[in-house]
């Protein structure tokens, strides 16, 4: 088994919902320069992971993100174009969605760079200055020539037919202004800052590989009025209180450690891995994709199972215990949660532990599960997290909210199931070897 370090330094320190960025103020280029190799092999898998470190610098500019947009999308978006840029050239796998006819002599890197700069030119318009500045150091890395244009020319084309494909996916639509409910058990804005919910209709956002943003919705919640129901508000309320005298301290370092947005941290522990086994472009290329549509999918399908059972927190599930008719549940109206304020939707499922099941999936298909590594985070400078597998990581991930006092464990376990189930469905549909280059996929080139 391999060891080494994931630096998580392009990681945003704000809590909760998934599409969270922090105060960051350096640039997206000076935070990305030192990834680069001044000289890269021709198949070094370098490229994915520049561009990819650019798109968290991004995300984690303040203002560069749309409110309303989930960035789980433009990784998608991202990905999904170097992907199907490399691939037309490589040949060895079928494309996502863009079939073109690649000649063999295009460069896989300058397809790459092209792809991943028209693609996010074309998501953050605003930030072409610093795109523009990356997407030059990237090409200088490429020998000039008809390799280096073919490249560019092809990257260009299938980034732009993606942006276009995507261009009314329902992620622009605005969202009604969400009507909490006042029923017991019904999801409403939570102390002590009452944020009001954003992603009410990502759900209905058509999926990147899924048909169908409900495809792999969870069964409902318990009951309120059930053992298990008031077996996980019980777990919550000792064990996630600010003021808890039960949670160890470190489920305290566990709860802090993962609580900006977990995708990141995934993303940042593929670059690790890849980085890690020296996975060539063709390679890095595809994982990045399934990793990144699998997060994507991922979003939609939690947002829409969480919107569909509209189920409260847990700070207002125990404070309001006294109303859910379920004589095992103490209500405690001043209680908080350690992470002090909860993410603005509800409860189940819970989404560390959805994208945290899909990415452990994922990069599990791609190098095996038992992969040891450390996990470093912004939230807790100096401390080191190390785990032996993915699965593991994933686990831990998804049990932070419960220390956190932002989820349940029925919250966790649904978003376990979720999470495989959704990256199970992407990696049975994307990125499939191909037999036959004639008949599958790709128009015959030359």
């Amino acid at each position: 088994m391999k060891r080494f370090s994931i630096r998580l330094f392009a990681l945003g320190l704000a809590l909760g919902a998934l599409g969270a960025a922090a105060v960051l103020a350096t640039s997206a280029y000076a935070r990305t320069s030192s990834v680069r190799s001044q000289n890269r092999p021709e198949q070094s898998g370098q490229p994915v992971i520049d561009w990819n470190q650019v798109l968290l610098s991004v995300v984690n500019t303040p203002g560069a993100q749309p409110p309303n947009i989930q960035p789980t999308r433009d990784f998608a978006i991202l990905h999904a174009a170097i992907y199907d840029a490399v691939n037309a050239i490589d040949r060895t796998h079928e494309p996502y969605l863009i079939s073109v006819r690649a000649p063999r002599s295009a460069s896989e890197p300058a397809a790459a760079d092209a792809a991943a700069h028209t693609a996010l030119v074309g998501l953050y318009p605003q930030q072409q200055g610093i795109l523009d500045h990356d997407y030059s150091a990237e090409l200088a890395q490429v020998p000039d020539g008809p390799a280096k244009e073919k490249g560019i020319h092809l990257g260009e084309q299938v980034a732009d037919e993606l942006l276009a494909i995507r261009a009314n996916d329902g992620s622009n639509v605005p969202a009604p202004q969400f009507v909490p409910g006042t029923n017991p058990g019904d999801y409403r804005p939570t102390p002590p800052n009452f944020p009001a919910p954003v992603f009410t209709t990502w759900g209905q956002v058509t999926p990147f590989v899924l048909d169908r943003g409900d495809q792999f919705r969870p069964a409902p919640p318990p009951p309120l009025t059930s053992d298990a129901y008031a077996s996980a508000i019980t777990e919550v309320q000792s064990l996630g209180s600010a003021t808890s005298t039960t949670r160890t301290a470190e489920q305290t370092e566990i709860g802090r450690f993962w609580s900006p947005p977990i995708q990141n941290f995934w993303n940042q522990i593929a670059q690790s891995v890849a980085l890690e086994r020296h996975s060539d472009l063709p390679t890095t290329a595809r994982l990045f994709a399934v990793l990144s549509l699998s997060f994507a999918d991922s979003a939609i399908a939690f947002y829409d199972a969480k919107y569909a059972y509209q189920l409260w927190r847990p700070v207002t599930a125990i404070r309001l215990a006294d109303t859910d008719s379920n004589p095992n549940t103490v209500a405690d109206p001043n209680w908080l949660p350690l992470a002090g304020t909860t993410p603005a939707d509800p409860s189940y499922p819970g989404a560390h532990s959805t994208i945290s099941a899909a990415g452990a999936d994922v990069l599990a298909s791609f190098y095996g599960n038992n992969e040891s590594f450390s996990v470093t985070s912004p939230a807790l400078p100096g401390v080191t997290r190390s785990f032996t597998s993915f699965s593991d990581a994933a686990r831990e991930a998804g049990l932070s909210r419960i220390f956190a006092g932002v989820h349940t464990r029925l919250d966790h376990l649904a978003g376990l199931a979720l999470g495989q189930n959704v990256a199970g469905f992407v990696l049975r549909h994307v990125g499939r070897p191909l037999v036959a280059p004639e008949t599958i996929g790709f128009p015959p080139g030359p």
